[in-house]
C-alpha cells in the first residue's frame, strides 16, 4: 500500500509490547505526506532556531570520534523503543565507549500517529536542561508501555516520576515541562530531519546516507565501512586477492 493510502492505527485498538513491535507501522512512511506540511506549521522561526540553536542536540561520546550517527526518532515509536531497548546498549558498549563514532539524538514527532510524543520530547529536553538526557531517553523508551497515547490522556505524572527516578531537580524540571521551554528545539529537530531526507522512525544518518530501521549488526558494519575508509590513504588500491 502506498504511503499516503494507508490509515493511522485506531487508537482504540490496546498495543503490543513495544520492545516486541520493532517494525510497527509507525516506522513506517505512511504519514510522510503529511510531515510535509509540518516545515509551513513551524515556519520561519523553527527554520532560523537550526542554525542559532543555543544548546546542541545531545550527544554520547566523543566528540572527535571518526564516525557521526544523527539519530531520528519518536519517543512513541514502537521500532524506536526496540532500537532503544534492544540494539542501543550494544551501540554504546561496542561503539560509542570503543570510540568508533558518537550519537547525536534528534526528535522527530509522528504527532499524527503518537498524541504524547511532544510531550515526551519536552519531558526528555527538560531533563537534558539538568544534563540527564540519556538516563530520561532510556527510561522514557523503557516505560513507553505505561504513558504512551493509547495507555493514558496525561502522561505528565509518569515523565514527572521517570524525572526523579534519574536524579534530576524535579521542580525545575516541571517549571521547564510546564511551560514547554524546549518546543522550539523540537520543531527545529523535525524540520532538519525533513530537510535531510527522513520520513519515518528511527532514521539514521551516517556519513551522509541515510538508513532506517538498523539493527546492532548492522549499525557496526555502517560505521566499520565509513571508519575503514577514513583511514585508507587517498589512491591507495584495494590489496589483490590471492588466488590458488
Amino acid at each position: 500500500m502506498s504511503p499516503n493510502s494507508e490509515q493511522p492505527r485506531d487508537r482504540n485498538v490496546p498495543r503490543k509490547n513495544a520492545v516486541r513491535e520493532a517494525r510497527s507501522a509507525s516506522s513506517r512512511p505512511k504519514a510522510f505526506f503529511w510531515l510535509l506540511g509540518v516545515i509551513a506549521l513551524v515556519g520561519v522561526a523553527a527554520l532560523g532556531y537550526v542554525t542559532t540553536r543555543p544548546k546542541p542536540a545531545p550527544t554520547e561520546g566523543k566528540v572527535d570520534a571518526p564516525v557521526k550517527i544523527f539519530e531520528y526518532a519518536d519517543f512513541e515509536c514502537p521500532g524506536c523503543a526496540s532500537f532503544a531497548t534492544l540494539a542501543e546498549p550494544d551501540v554504546r558498549t561496542r561503539i560509542i565507549d570503543a570510540g568508533l563514532a558518537n550519537l547525536t539524538y534528534y526528535d522527530f514527532p509522528l504527532t499524527q500517529l503518537h498524541r504524547n510524543t511532544l510531550a515526551a520530547s519536552n519531558a526528555a529536553a527538560c531533563a537534558d536542561e539538568q544534563g540527564k538526557f540519556w538516563p530520561m531517553h532510556d527510561r522514557i523508551f523503557q516505560a513507553q508501555d505505561e504513558w504512551n497515547g493509547q495507555a493514558t490522556e496525561k502522561p505528565k505524572p509518569f515523565f514527572k516520576r521517570y524525572a526523579g527516578e534519574v536524579g534530576v531537580d524535579v521542580g525545575k524540571w516541571e517549571s521547564c515541562y510546564d511551560a514547554s521551554k524546549y518546543q522550539k528545539r523540537i520543531n527545529a529537530n523535525l524540520v532538519d530531519g525533513l530537510r535531510r531526507g527522513v520520513n519515518s522512525t528511527p532514521s539514521f544518518i551516517i556519513g551522509n546516507k541515510l538508513y532506517k530501521n538498523l539493527s546492532y549488526d548492522e549499525m557496526k558494519a555502517v560505521v566499520d565501512s565509513f571508519a575503514k575508509a577514513a583511514t585508507t590513504p587517498a589512491g591507495t588500491a584495494p590489496a589483490a586477492k590471492k588466488t590458488k
